[in-house]
């Protein structure tokens, strides 16, 4: 029960760390968990509340669980999906892999109407069934699911190179940050360097880097270290009582 609550818990709202795996893992223990023990289970998810960011990603562990059963078991899956849009739709597809992103769930299938592949962000999607129909397995077009979504999804984004250096060990880093964020390498033991691209928007980057409760150097992008030195800026004003946000003349420009 601890396992399936942990699990069902972590899935749901998209927690780094938790990857495909732990999805699978989950799908196959409440195969075999008995009766009352599964309705224990869904009983303490409906009866508790996660603190989350609030960013409306938050998904029913039963979509991932029977989405990550489709893919394995090479069942075709339909569900009502809806686009960026608001556009509401009804697809039948051929569910290859999941993919987490840190903070979002992507469904990489190929699409049978659409005679395509395609990603579907798991948080639009709705009443995921399995048909029981199976399939035989296509071979994906780009690399592996990972590479893919990172194509289809970001495509066209704007994207950053990104160079930090950190005033921590490298294993400290790294249990802090997303693994997306690119690699972190060791220059001595008390020091440590994150390099990759991203696309994500600088803001949440410089607020991302500030959590990681040590010191570090931002010398890539320069749109990060302009960012960060606004966000410095202004988060000392704020300790310092400077700015009173209930006085609209005490506010700095942009602020």
């Amino acid at each position: 029960m601890a396992i399936a609550v942990g699990l069902r818990a972590g899935a749901g709202h998209a927690v780094e760390g938790v990857e495909e795996a732990s999805v699978r893992a989950l799908a196959k223990l409440e195969q075999v968990l008995p009766a009352r023990l599964r309705h224990r289970v869904s009983a303490l998810q409906v009866a508790t509340m996660p603190l989350t960011s609030g960013d409306g990603a938050s998904i029913a562990p039963e979509t991932l669980t029977v989405m990550a059963s489709a893919a394995a078991g090479h069942e075709r899956l339909r569900f009502s999906y809806r686009a960026g849009d608001g556009t509401e739709s009804r697809r039948l597809t051929e569910p290859y892999r999941l993919v987490s992103t840190g903070r979002r769930w992507y469904l990489v299938a190929y699409d049978i109407d659409r005679e395509d592949w395609r990603t579907f962000r798991v948080d639009r999607v709705a009443e995921p069934f399995a048909t029981g129909a199976r399939f035989a397995p296509r071979e994906l077009p780009k690399g592996d699911a990972a590479e893919f979504i990172r194509q289809s999804v970001w495509r066209g984004q704007q994207s950053y190179d990104i160079d930090v250096t950190f005033a921590a060990p490298a294993e400290f880093v790294v249990a802090r940050l997303p693994s997306a964020l690119g690699t972190v390498d060791v220059l001595d033991e008390r020091r440590c360097r994150l390099r990759g691209t991203v696309t994500d928007s600088v803001e949440w980057l410089a607020v991302r880097l500030a959590m990681t409760d040590c010191d570090f150097a931002a010398h890539e992008p320069p749109e990060l270290v302009d960012c960060l030195r606004e966000l410095g800026s202004r988060l000392t004003r704020a300790a310092e009582g400077t700015e009173d946000p209930r006085d609209p003349a005490s506010r700095s420009p942009g602020a």
